[in-house]
C-alpha cells in the first residue's frame, strides 16, 4: 500500500517561512520523480516543484527562488523550503511520486493546508 504523508503546514506571516515535508512508503522512494503541488479556492491544481531520482530540479517560474525542494532517499522524504512566504501562496500543497516504468505509476498525499496571513 502507498503512502504519502506531508506535514509542516500551518498559518504564517507574509515575510515568513514554511518547510514542507512528505514521507513515503510502500514505493521504492529513489527511482521517483517527487513533487509539490499546490491548488488555491477556485483554482486548478498547479506544480510547484520537482525533483527527479538523479537530483533536477524543476521549479514554477514565478516561484524560483523563494521554493526550494530537497530530498533525502535514506529517510523516503522530500522536503519543500518556502522562505518570503506571500498571501497567494495561500493553498493546499500536495505532494506527488511518479515513475514512468512498464506503466505510470502516480501517486498523491492528502495535502497540507498553507495559509499565509497577517
Amino acid at each position: 500500500q502507498v503512502q504519502l504523508v506531508e506535514s509542516g503546514g500551518g498559518l504564517v506571516q507574509p515575510g515568513g517561512s514554511l518547510r514542507l515535508s512528505c514521507t513515503a512508503s510502500g514505493i521504492i522512494f529513489s527511482v521517483y520523480t517527487m513533487g509539490w503541488y499546490r491548488q488555491a479556492p477556485g483554482n486548478q491544481r498547479e506544480m510547484v516543484a520537482k525533483i527527479r531520482s538523479g537530483g533536477s530540479t524543476d521549479y514554477a517560474d514565478s516561484l524560483k527562488g523563494r521554493f526550494t525542494i530537497s530530498r533525502d532517499n535514506a529517510k523516503n522524504t522530500v522536503y519543500l523550503q518556502m522562505n518570503s512566504l506571500k498571501p497567494e501562496d495561500t493553498a493546499v500543497y500536495y505532494c506527488n511520486a511518479f515513475y514512468l516504468g512498464g506503466r505510470k505509476y502516480d501517486y498523491w498525499g492528502q495535502g497540507t493546508q498553507v495559509t499565509v496571513s497577517s
